[in-house]
């Protein structure tokens, strides 16, 4: 902490108070946020507290902290800052997220914050108000950044779904690929006239991958595919050269592996079970060029091609239009766990234009997926930089004003 910051109680720099019942019988449209532990739920036609304000969780979610500039009803899950003590609110609201309110929750129950508890804390302050102002500007101008890269990129993302709802359908066609006029009617709406219908039984030989438990799994051995991974997956397709270093693997002698689990470049592999409709229609597709030994584990289904009817890439896009999801979901069976058998998977149907236009599908998708994974690693970096400034700016160890 820098010589000439000051430490202070928590309550002689910002005094919480309880926020306040409102019933949603007694509320009625209006423009005054209502401030709940998660943020603003609703709005109400009167406010409790001038703006601006500081709101943190009292119980239930605890840890988050909001900043609003306008009047505002704060409810009773709520604390709320109801005296500055002459300090920069935006200031204030950064310096309350560099508390651990976990570490002052409540032992039993639903999880709960004392403010007398809060009061007590020791925190840093500098030794002006002016220098107070230039640390909230600088870290509100990181918060609009990363506000900024996060509405891009759900833009990009929503424009990518709408994108593969159309190509992968043939409602929208690409140049050069315009066909013959006119659709055909099929199992799965209406298709341009020169595309055809397949089943995965026709386009993959269907078998399944070699048990292991994750307990099982670690640094040493062969590639090792769990269903939990590909679960938690953001992407389509597993990279093999590029994430071999992430990849679990298995100890095990290659010869008591079946050569249907080992796998090659292309292959899709789908979880066969998942404890939610979402994740029913979960998948992969494998990119191995180099053939490294790559192993499909539990509950996945292994689909390994008959022929060059589908063009790699475009595998990464094809099972993730919504006729495909509602079809898997339709086969999907089970209470509590749902899955899909290799019997039943044989059976989903997919939309095939050419291979060549596959090709141009699939490269206009690959962008997209380049220019929102560049946006994403933008985002994260921002985050981080925002994160480092926190620590930096609120001790006292970088100095914005002298």
């Amino acid at each position: 902490m820098s010589a000439n910051w000051k430490t202070k109680p928590l309550g002689s720099v910002a005094t919480l108070q309880r926020g306040f019942d409102l019933p949603a019988r007694l509320r009625k449209p209006g423009t005054v946020p209502i401030v709940t532990s998660s943020g603003i739920e609703d709005r109400h036609y009167e406010s409790k507290v001038k703006g601006p304000g500081v709101i943190t969780g009292r119980y239930g979610t605890i840890g988050k902290v909001f900043f609003v500039r306008d009047h505002f009803w704060p409810l009773n899950t709520t604390l709320y800052v109801c005296d500055f003590h002459k300090n920069d609110p935006l200031f204030i609201s950064y310096l309350l997220r560099t508390i651990d309110f976990h570490t002052h929750s409540g032992k039993s129950g639903v999880p709960g914050v004392n403010r007398n508890d809060l009061h007590e804390i020791v925190v840093a302050l500098p030794p002006t108000k002016a220098e107070q102002e230039a640390i909230a500007e600088a870290l509100s101008d990181a918060d609009a950044l990363i506000e900024s890269l996060d509405q891009l990129l759900a833009k990009k993302r929503h424009l990518k779904q709408a994108s593969m709802q159309e190509l992968l359908t043939g409602k929208k066609r690409l140049p050069g690929f315009e066909g013959k006029p006119g659709y055909k009617q099929t199992e799965l709406g209406l298709i341009p006239e020169d595309w055809e219908m397949e089943t995965i039984g026709n386009l993959f030989n269907i078998s399944g991958g070699l048990s292991a438990s994750r307990d099982q799994l670690g640094a040493d051995g062969h590639c090792y595919l769990h269903y939990g991974d590909i679960h938690t997956s953001s992407k389509s397709f597993v990279d093999v050269p590029s994430e071999i270093a992430d990849i679990p693997k298995l100890p095990i002698p290659l010869g008591k592996v079946s050569s249907v689990s080992l796998l090659k470049d292309g292959d899709v592999v789908f979880v066969d079970a998942s404890e939610d409709e979402a994740g029913t229609s979960k998948h992969v597709v494998i990119n191995n060029p180099e053939n490294i030994p790559f192993i499909s584990g539990l509950h996945t289904i292994v689909a390994k091609s008959k022929s060059n009817t589908l063009d790699h890439l475009y595998r990464r896009y094809c099972f993730q239009t919504s006729a495909i999801k509602k079809q898997i979901r339709f086969f999907a069976v089970g209470t509590k766990v749902l899955g899909i058998s290799k019997s039943n998977i044989v059976k989903i149907m997919i939309p095939l234009p050419s291979v060549p236009e596959q090709t141009a599908i699939a490269t206009i998708l690959s962008d997209m997926d380049t220019e929102i994974a560049a946006l994403e690693a933008k985002l994260a970096k921002a985050r981080q930089l925002k994160q480092g400034m926190m620590q930096e700016l609120l001790t006292g160890r970088i100095r914005l004003i002298n």
